[in-house]
């Protein structure tokens, strides 16, 4: 049996059906692309899960993490440990918080959700907590609880209780009835408000949002939305949360989105980008003026795995890499590029109905017609025949991308250089064409 047989009998794959399953088997990885068993190589322009913002192979992260394994490669949590204070101390330094910042580390971005949901309940005594029905926190229970699109589903009727979802701005399928930003931005801000009072905002802990939705859409709030919901977390006495999951460490052209926006949140959770994915590690940053309850209070929760050395020490390699080659200023100065490059995609294929994002987070919102923007897959079902035909055409042409229902979801590893830009672009307006072609007609 082959290998690639061997994998299809005996792994489970996320979130899909098993049988229709046929990618590549991938076994190697050098930069920007990834190299199946029979050498054919394939250009990574998702960054696997929007988190290899360093690309494959790195060899600072490959050195730092061998040296970790040989020196230490496991600490219980409880003790101490010389890799741990040095990426808290660098990652409270990257915070947006003058007063700085502690760290929980966890194991992954799911997990960072449910301990910062235990942490705001703890730090206010509230229980209620709010967030987007268009967002992704996580699989496990508390983060699928928060979690507000179809992925939850699977998680009830046992869902987290105190977990009210809300409706935030997405301007191209607007929920408020409305094309003019300002007005999205000001019905959302009311239809919060009022879901704030139906709740008793007294009772409220934090609001959790996505500074830019991620893999459900990739949508970048209109102007004045995130500030006004901080406005109304200070008014009320709630916590904000930003999940940077997504958008940490560069994919926006800085540290976080908290900086790329100027919005100040009271947490943030984080994961992929801090070790580039090379090691499993998440964690909360919570501002030091919240932090400080615990020094009295015992912390709510544990990881056999919290700050793990080798994921610690791939972490630190990573800020390094991020700083010493300037990966967020490249990021800001070719965005421009970035989104020249993706829009021409839209003047070519006219199943093209949006394109969007900032920095290097980008969405391709597929259609099968502009006027009725009828989606080229259905939202909250399995994929459309054109949609698996273009996933199809898109391994022939040589090009990994995360898709969700009709949204591709272009966020390439931030060391890409201009021409391996183009030439996936390229390889995607031909996967495009022939669907346009053989899928639709």
């Amino acid at each position: 049996m082959s290998l690639k047989a061997l994998h299809k009998k005996h792994v489970l794959t996320p979130w899909v059906a098993q049988a229709p399953l046929n990618p590549p088997l991938v076994v190697r990885g050098e930069g920007v692309w990834l190299y199946d068993e029979e050498g054919r190589r394939y250009l990574d322009l998702s960054s696997g899960l929007v988190a290899l913002n360093l690309g494959h192979g790195h060899p600072r992260l490959v050195r730092a993490i061998a040296e970790q394994a040989a020196t230490l490669a496991y600490a219980a949590p409880s003790l101490f440990h010389d890799k741990r204070a040095l990426l808290a101390k660098a990652l409270s330094d990257l915070s947006p918080w003058p007063e700085g910042a502690r760290v929980f580390f966890t194991p992954s971005g799911t997990e960072a959700n449910e301990d910062a949901l235990k942490f705001v309940r703890h730090l206010t005594g509230r229980f209620k907590v709010l967030a987007a029905y268009r967002s992704f926190h996580g699989a496990t229970h508390a983060s699928a609880s928060l979690t507000g699109e179809n992925r939850r589903w699977p998680s009830e009727p046992g869902n987290a209780p105190g977990v009210v979802h809300f409706f935030a701005p997405y301007p191209y399928r607007s929920p408020f009835y409305t094309e003019d930003p300002k007005e999205e931005t000001a019905r959302a801000l009311d239809h919060l408000e009022r879901v704030l009072l139906h709740e008793d905002p007294k009772r409220v802990a934090a609001i959790f949002l996505e500074p830019v939705v991620g893999s459900n859409g990739v949508i970048v709030y209109p102007e004045g939305y995130l500030e006004g919901v901080r406005a109304l977390c200070d008014r009320h006495g709630i916590l904000l949360v930003f999940d940077e999951v997504m958008t940490g460490f560069g994919r926006l052209g800085a540290a976080f989105a908290a900086l790329r926006f100027g919005v100040v949140p009271d947490l943030i959770t984080f994961a992929k980008g801090v070790t580039s994915a090379y090691v499993p590690l998440g964690g909360v940053l919570v501002r030091e003026t919240l932090a400080r309850y615990f020094d009295e209070n015992p912390l709510p929760t544990g990881h056999t795995y919290s700050g793990h050395p080798l994921a610690v020490a791939a972490g630190l390699a990573s800020l390094e890499a991020y700083r010493e080659e300037g990966l967020f200023e490249r990021v800001l100065a070719m965005e421009g590029f970035f989104q020249e490059s993706l829009k021409a995609l839209k003047d070519r294929h006219p199943v093209v109905g949006d394109v969007r994002g900032l920095g290097a987070f980008y969405a391709l919102e597929l259609v099968r017609d502009r006027e009725t923007k009828e989606p080229l897959s259905p939202w909250h079902a399995p994929f459309s025949p054109a949609m698996q035909a273009l996933q199809k055409a898109l391994w022939q042409e040589g090009v990994y991308l995360l898709a969700k229902h009709n949204i591709l979801v272009v966020a390439p590893p931030l060391t890409i250089k201009e021409e391996e830009f183009l030439e996936g672009v390229e390889r995607l307006s031909r996967a495009l064409r022939q669907v346009e072609v053989e899928a639709l007609g």
